[in-house]
């Protein structure tokens, strides 16, 4: 009898088991190769989603029109926004102007190009060299929201990964000199 009740009983658990498997958060969208007019990387941009079943982005490039805002939602859950804006001159992500931006701001590490950066524990800044005559600096603006619950350590970095993949992007996209 006892062997039977441990039968019982396990094939019971395999049952719950299955039967839960299916109920866990999956991502059953595809990550797109370019969002906003900008090729982006898959593993890059696949840290900054939920789980879901649909991914929207809008259809507005960033690198054509001075200020666009561009989303990626996934669900309806507004994942990510991506602005870029030309400027004429570096603005310093780090200066007292520019701290409404941020929440627990810090400067990023050097970036492996040209510019300055700053990371607050949902957006990132980027301030970089362009050399257009109608933009000599550019800045790259990224707002990440995280329903996940992650670390908000392990978020910054996954934002920070993303951006220092992005903005050369950014900038080939646009033709930038600098």
């Amino acid at each position: 009898m006892k062997k039977g009740f441990r039968a019982g009983i396990a094939a019971v658990l395999l049952g719950l088991s299955l039967l839960t498997s299916g109920c866990g958060s999956s991502r059953e969208y595809a990550i797109p190769e370019g969002v906003c007019g900008v090729p982006v990387g898959e593993k890059e941009l696949s840290a900054l989603l939920p789980d879901g079943e649909k991914l929207e982005v809008t259809d507005t490039s960033i690198v054509t029109k001075s200020g666009s805002n561009c989303d990626v939602s996934v669900d309806d859950f507004p994942a990510v926004s991506l602005t870029v804006e030309q400027v004429d001159k570096f603005y310093d992500p780090m200066s007292k102007h520019e701290s409404f931006r941020f929440t627990n701001r810090k400067k990023m590490a050097p970036l492996p190009f040209d510019g300055s950066g700053a990371t607050g524990d949902k957006n990132i800044m980027i301030s970089t060299s362009c050399g257009l005559p109608e933009a000599d600096h550019l800045i790259v603006l990224l707002i990440a929201r995280d329903k996940s619950g992650k670390d908000v350590t392990e978020h910054r970095s996954d934002m920070e990964a993303f951006m220092v993949d992005f903005v050369p992007k950014v900038k080939k996209a646009m033709a930038c000199s600098a």
